[in-house]
């Protein structure tokens, strides 16, 4: 009876230890490069248009003294300063910023001059727009109210797309309206940016300034405080995740 002797174990020879080294330094290199694709974004320059939400400037008449975005408590705490400090954080750099009040857009959006009245902004040329608007837009009672609103902002979007072609996001109103909303969202999709809707934010009361703080003048209360800038960055920061 022929007694069994077990089979040698084959070694791999120096070629398939170099193919499984090659192989290996192939699947690294692809799982860096998808690490890489959803590194944070980087903008070098960021404009934000909005109103008193991004920026307003003392006002003793109302008892604001602050010249930020009403009514944070400082100006680091409001969106506009949260987003670029967590932008620059991610990113290892520091971008540029421009924000600009364009209340006078929102009460006047059908007469308003856009060339004469954002020369500076046009030639920012930044490639991360944040446009904050609705609020202070008179109420839109009709279609054809809407459709003009919608328009205006249209054109506004238009005028940003430079060259450079920069990201660009709106967010719905704070104060939420079903009607501006619409609008501002349809113009955004229109432009290819991103909608971004944070009209539950407004209806939560620790998101105001006077859930925070005694606030003698009412309209300045009604602003979102630090919860609220927190949230309303918070908001347009996920839009700009990594898909």
């Amino acid at each position: 009876m022929r007694k069994y002797t077990p089979a040698r174990t084959r070694q791999p020879g120096l070629l398939g230890l170099a193919l499984v080294f090659i192989v290996a330094i192939g699947t690294l290199g692809t799982m860096i490069q998808a690490e890489e694709s959803k590194a944070a974004p980087r903008f070098e320059k960021i404009l934000f248009l909005g109103n008193s939400i991004t920026l307003h400037g003392p006002s003793q008449k109302i008892g604001w003294e602050g010249n930020w975005g009403m009514a944070a408590s400082a100006l680091e705490k409001d969106y506009v300063h949260v987003v670029m400090r967590s932008l620059a954080k991610s990113s290892g750099m520091t971008p540029k910023a421009l924000a600009k009040n364009i209340a006078a857009f929102e009460r006047q959006y059908a007469t308003y001059d856009l060339k004469e009245n954002l020369q500076d902004a046009f030639a920012f040329k930044p490639d991360l727009v944040v446009v904050a608007i609705g609020e202070n837009v008179p109420k839109l009672e009709s279609e054809e109210a809407k459709a003009q609103f919608q328009a205006s902002v249209e054109k506004l979007l238009k005028e940003l797309q430079t060259d450079n072609q920069p990201t660009i996001i709106v967010r719905s109103c704070f104060w939420p309206n079903p009607a501006k909303d619409e609008a501002l969202r349809q113009a955004c999709q229109k432009a290819g940016g991103m909608f971004v809707d944070i009209s539950g934010l407004g209806k939560d009361e620790a998101n105001y300034a006077r859930s925070e703080r005694d606030i003698p003048h009412a309209g300045v209360a009604a602003h979102p405080g630090d919860r609220g800038m927190q949230a309303i960055a918070a908001a347009l920061l996920k839009a700009l995740e990594p898909k």
